[in-house]
């Protein structure tokens, strides 16, 4: 069974954090029960990304596909995230994993921002 960790680099305030968990959640809802979502944090807040891979490996996950919750491919998804995963994984022989990119440019995105700024697109953006 495939799964998803998301993996930000987490925070001293609560609320951040939970975050997360809500996007975890929605996530999960809009993948299906076919797919195991999950959620870590590189620092500051549990789970830490160790604890975030076993979770998905306790509920039945054979390849847990890691996703750097930033927006930039900066040192944290490019370097840090990729190591932590590779080092949780280390206990896991059996299963596969992978890190994707940060969010990075993406259409979607361009949409979000224009909602919250209550502007409307006037085309589609072409990347």
């Amino acid at each position: 069974m495939k799964a998803i960790l998301l993996i930000d680099h987490g925070s001293v305030k609560t609320e951040a954090n939970e975050m997360l968990v809500g996007v975890a959640a929605m996530v999960q809802e809009m993948s299906g029960p076919d797919t195991i979502v999950g959620y870590a944090h590189m620092e500051l807040a549990e789970p830490g990304v160790g604890a975030g891979f076993d979770a998905c490996v306790q509920r039945g996950a054979t390849e847990v596909i890691a996703f750097p919750y930033m927006l930039s491919p900066g040192k944290h998804s490019t370097r840090d995230i990729p190591r932590m995963v590779a080092e949780a994984a280390a206990k896991h022989p059996g299963v596969k994993y992978s890190v994707t990119p940060a969010f990075g440019i993406h259409e979607k995105l361009g949409e979000v921002v224009l909602e919250r700024a209550g502007v409307s697109a006037q085309s589609s953006a072409r990347i």
